[in-house]
């Protein structure tokens, strides 16, 4: 009768990581996700602008030419909203918590401490078997769970989250094993999209006859627009490169400053085609956590999933192929 009279909740309203929700936990933000706000004005005020400029040139000289002009940056800046969405809505791969320790990770500590006299903490990693090369994993005290390899703790979502690469600021989200792929080709999108406002308000511009600054006194929003796009592809196109890096070594941006992959071997290298074909076309595997669940706001138990979660990526005793 008691449980009864407890109030029911979903797991989203009681979750304890600084996620936000909307939809009834159907899309997932960072608590960040105020950020979006300025990332969609930064690319939508510009893109928008270019296509009304173009839309308005389209009835003074060559149509057709500025009509597909127009098409493409509308095609282009639908796509890039779209990538962006699905990077900053969606559960990027967090792993579930356990409420206290589990049970064997005790029983582990008790059998090490009694060969370390003197010393009452937990062991803070432990090994295990990947693709036949040792990996360490590492115990997070507020997760309460040794983390799965690759696997890391966000301290802006206050999550573990499987295949962590980074927190990104600029979409409000963690990027990780499940958003990851749309996330390049989030800034693979908005790289374009700069190169080809870029160049075809240029073109547009250079239609008019004269020296540079009647150009730009001709048509001042597209000289502006050229320059922000100018500037801005540095940023986007040396971020796209550097991931189209990682990807091709099968590396995460977190790995890569901490593990230095190319001193060392990698246990998760397949070769460039086998490493995109898994990263961009593979399927993407359902989330741990079902944020829609009900549960009773005392008894959120997430315990035995985790601990399912851990026995999935391996054993210290055995190990796990990946």
């Amino acid at each position: 009768m008691s449980c009864q009279n407890h109030e029911r909740k979903r797991i989203y309203q009681v979750w304890p990581g600084k996620n936000k929700f909307l939809c009834g936990g159907r899309l997932v933000f960072g608590p960040d996700a105020s950020s979006l706000l300025l990332t969609t004005c930064m690319i939508g005020g510009p893109s928008i602008t270019f296509c009304i400029r173009i839309a308005f040139l389209i009835g003074h000289r060559r149509p057709l030419f500025h009509s597909l002009i127009l098409i493409g940056a509308t095609l282009l800046t639908i796509m890039d909203f779209t990538f962006l969405f699905l990077t900053s809505t969606r559960d990027p791969g967090i792993i579930p918590r356990n409420k206290e320790t589990p049970s064997e990770v005790i029983t582990q500590s008790l059998e090490w401490m009694s060969n370390k006299v003197g010393n009452t903490k937990l062991p803070r990693t432990k090994y295990i078997i990947v693709n036949g090369f040792t990996v360490k994993v590492k115990f997070c005290d507020t997760c309460k769970l040794y983390r799965p390899p690759r696997a890391s703790h966000c301290s802006t979502c206050n999550n573990c989250v499987q295949r962590f690469d980074h927190h990104c600021p600029w979409v409000g989200q963690c990027i990780a094993l499940r958003n990851y792929p749309f996330f390049v080709c989030f800034i693979s999108c908005s790289t374009l999209l700069c190169i080809y406002v870029f160049v075809f308000s240029l073109m547009s511009m250079l239609e008019v006859h004269g020296q540079f600054y009647v150009l730009i006194a001709d048509d001042l929003i597209l000289g502006v627009l050229a320059l922000y796009c100018f500037v801005s592809v540095w940023f986007v196109g040396g971020l796209t490169v550097f991931h189209l890096y990682l990807i091709s070594t099968n590396q995460t941006t977190s790995e890569s400053f901490r593990y230095h992959y190319d001193k060392k071997e990698n246990p998760y290298r397949k070769g460039v085609l086998k490493n995109f074909k898994e990263l961009l076309l593979g399927k993407i595997s359902p989330p741990l956590v079902n944020f829609r669940d009900w549960v009773q706001e005392e008894d959120v138990e997430v315990g035995s999933i985790a601990s399912e979660v851990v026995r999935a990526f391996g054993s210290p005793r055995h190990g796990n192929e990946q």
